[in-house]
This record gives C-alpha cells, structure tokens and sequence, in this order.
C-alpha cells in the first residue's frame, strides 16, 4: 500500500466501528477489513440531484450516502459540475455492495448500476483501491433494514 493509502485508512476511523449505528456514519467490513466514513446523506430528489457538485476538496473520512426510498430498478450517476474524482459504491437493499466504480472530475458519462440497488456510497476517487474495499463488503447504515448482512443491532 502507498503511503498516502496508509494515512487514508487512518483517516476513516474517526470513532469506534462498534458504536451505535448513526445517520452520519457509515462503517464497511470484508475481507479487506473494517472502515468507517462521516457522511452526508442525499435522501431526496433535489439533495441526489446536488450531490458533491462545485466542492473543490473532500477528506478522506467523508463521504455522501445516496439513500432511495426503495430499491430502484437501476440508478445512474455522473460527474456534472463535480470537481473531484470519486468512488461510487452500489449497494443494494441487504447492504451489500455489488460494485464499484471510479468516476473522473466532470466526465458526464452515465455510469448506471447493473441491476436493483437502494443505496450509492461516493467516497474520494481511488480510495476503495487503496484500502482493499472490494464488491461484497458489507456497509452498516440504519438506511439498511434489520434484515441487513450488517444490520446496525449486530455488536
């Protein structure tokens, strides 16, 4: 791992993985190990459609979690107005992500999900790389029900 990787895994862990589950926190776990992320949420039209547009800078411990009020079909995100590069995690309805993606500053090239998704984690481009966070790992969020891989009960 790089050494900016390093201090980039140091940065996610702001407070206990183990804490109790909060709307401004995301935490993932996989083979990769654990990490945890302060987050924003974007849980209406107007807040998805905003997103992380015109921000110059973002730490690395943050993140924005886009939530749906259901699991839709097929979502799509792209990087209008969006200065800084990201990493879009797709995570469907148990809480699991199903695949990631690297988006480019300002590229307005659709990059739709594959298939059924209720929730997207965009965190700093190249990030999920270099600290291993891999298609599996499981996200604990209250957004995800009881019936979660990870669901915010479980110590």
């Amino acid at each position: 791992m790089k050494i900016w990787g390093w201090a980039a895994v140091l940065g996610c862990f702001a407070g206990p993985l183990w804490a109790e589950c909060s709307e401004t926190r995301v935490s993932l776990r996989g083979d990769w190990g654990t990490a945890s992320f302060s987050v924003e949420i974007a849980d209406d039209n107007a807040e998805r459609a905003l997103g992380l547009m015109h921000r110059e800078y973002m730490p690395k411990s943050h993140g924005m979690l886009f939530v749906y009020e259901q699991e839709q079909p097929r979502v799509s995100f792209w990087m209008r107005n969006t200065l800084i590069p990201l990493d879009l995690l797709y995570i469907d309805t148990a809480g699991v992500v199903q695949e990631i993606h690297t988006a480019e500053p300002l590229d307005e090239t659709a990059i739709p999900s594959s298939g059924p998704r209720l929730a997207v984690l965009e965190i700093n481009g190249g990030l999920a790389d270099a600290m291993g966070i891999s298609v599996g790992s499981q996200v604990r969020h209250p957004a995800f029900g009881d019936d979660a891989a990870w669901a915010c009960d479980t110590k």
